[in-house]
């Protein structure tokens, strides 16, 4: 698998998947340690109550971005409605942007502008345990979690906070079945190919901030999926 320049530069930078982008197959590694594995009852244990699908609205400063968050992928859910909850996701940017590939962002790195060569490699101090199911798969505007790659990681557990949301389906099919996708987007496409329009630099990083301004639970959107 061939790598172009800009993505060898960014290994130190960023998490692992790989996907058929601009220039071929992606490869982004991470580097950070997440040893913790979080346990089936971690999410439980710290109060999470989740409706079976929550929508979420992730409000950036280019628009809102509306995602529905799985029932069948349970740990990853409550994991994000925790972090949602509890504002983990405030202010955080989009730190790798690919068009024709997809947006990637929840590092708590990227709230501290000094910390920019830690971009890519933060996180809540745990993993979830994958959740692979053959009903979700990478469509535009699917949610799904990074990941370190499958030397450190054989059993493709999932950052603990980090996702990616898909601009281009058909550049990131090959990816099912080796990320978890745990939801997908009911409305806000138009803002996913804003955010991926943005220039960016060697290293995929937006020249402007995209900021993830809140996540906040959409209660009337489930109330009237349940109607």
């Amino acid at each position: 698998m061939k790598k172009s320049t800009a993505i060898l530069l960014c290994l130190a930078a960023t998490l692992l998947f790989s996907c058929k982008g601009r220039q071929g197959a992606q490869d982004v590694e991470n580097t950070e340690t997440e040893e913790t594995v979080m346990t089936d009852t971690t999410v439980a244990e710290q109060g999470v109550q989740a409706c079976e699908e929550p929508v979420y609205d992730i409000e950036t400063t280019m628009g809102t971005i509306k995602v529905k968050l799985y029932k069948n992928t349970p740990k990853h859910r409550d994991n994000f409605a925790k972090l949602a909850d509890s504002h983990f996701y405030d202010s955080l940017l989009f730190h790798r942007v690919i068009n024709g590939f997809m947006i990637q962002g929840g590092d708590p790195n990227t709230r501290d502008s000094s910390k920019v060569e830690l971009y890519g490699q933060g996180g809540p101090g745990y993993t979830v345990p994958a959740e692979f199911r053959p009903e979700y798969y990478h469509k535009k505007g699917a949610l799904a979690a990074a990941r370190m790659g499958d030397r450190a990681n054989p059993k493709k557990a999932s950052s603990g906070s980090q996702f990616y949301i898909v601009q281009d389906e058909m550049a990131c099919l090959h990816l099912d079945g080796e990320y978890t996708v745990f939801g997908e987007t009911v409305a806000g496409i138009d803002v996913i190919d804003r955010i991926a329009s943005v220039p960016v630099d060697m290293y995929d990083r937006p020249l402007r901030d995209v900021r993830i301004l809140s996540v906040k639970r959409d209660s009337k959107s489930e109330s009237s999926d349940a109607e």
